[in-house]
């Protein structure tokens, strides 16, 4: 799996696609969270909602990056296409991990803040959370499951614009709303649990349709 995670990394990197999606990431993040003045809980609100949509857009363009014929190829070697998926999985959490840090560190530095070690730990957890929805919106979106890109692109505005307005669907509305009003730690688990459910239906929705189409 470790090769496998190492070869969608590297296709990703080197067909670029990855860029508009994390320049869209860092000019949202520069922007809402910049010479802050509230509390920090509120930043890490607007980093995870940005996170969300970023990883929608990076997931749907890493996924991408393989043609048909080269996924058939990729799951023949991997031993099946849910293995092709997991390894996409990964590799997009290598990125959000990444943009996890900056989005936690960036706006203690660039904002004024009391700064807690609970409230960081809150920021990371939310963070996580919007990032494993977003891959899961963003395997949904993928082409394996949309084929045409201009289908994909409604489909992924839906999604996320659902997910981020509706605030009695959890998890992405609530995370973000919460985090404004002072949610508490408990029910952010609550929240990753639904997160991590619907990554694993997302990974066997694409999978399964991936398989009819192949």
């Amino acid at each position: 799996m470790t090769a496998l995670v190492r070869y969608t990394l590297s296709m990703t990197v080197h067909g670029q696609a990855y860029l508009p999606p994390l320049i869209l990431w860092a000019s949202a993040v520069v922007v809402l969270t910049m010479n802050d003045l509230g509390p920090l809980t509120g930043s890490y609100a607007a980093c995870a909602m940005t996170l969300f949509v970023c990883l929608t857009w990076l997931t749907a363009v890493q996924v991408n990056t393989e043609s048909q014929t080269q996924r058939a190829m990729t799951a023949v070697a991997a031993g099946g296409l849910p293995r092709v998926f997991v390894a996409h999985v990964l590799a997009a959490l290598v990125f959000s991990a990444a943009l996890t840090a900056v989005g936690l560190v960036f706006p203690i530095v660039a904002g004024t803040h009391t700064v807690t070690a609970a409230d960081v730990a809150i920021g990371a957890t939310a963070q996580g959370i919007c990032a494993v929805t977003g891959i899961a919106a963003g395997l949904l979106c993928s082409r394996p499951v949309v084929p045409r890109t201009g289908y994909a692109v409604v489909l992924a505005l839906l999604l996320d614009g659902f997910l981020l307005i509706a605030n009695a669907v959890p998890p992405v509305g609530p995370v973000v709303r919460g985090l404004n009003a002072g949610i508490p730690p408990g029910r952010l688990a609550g929240h990753a649990a639904v997160a991590v459910a619907l990554l694993v239906l997302a990974v066997a929705t694409a999978s399964a349709v991936a398989s009819r189409r192949d």
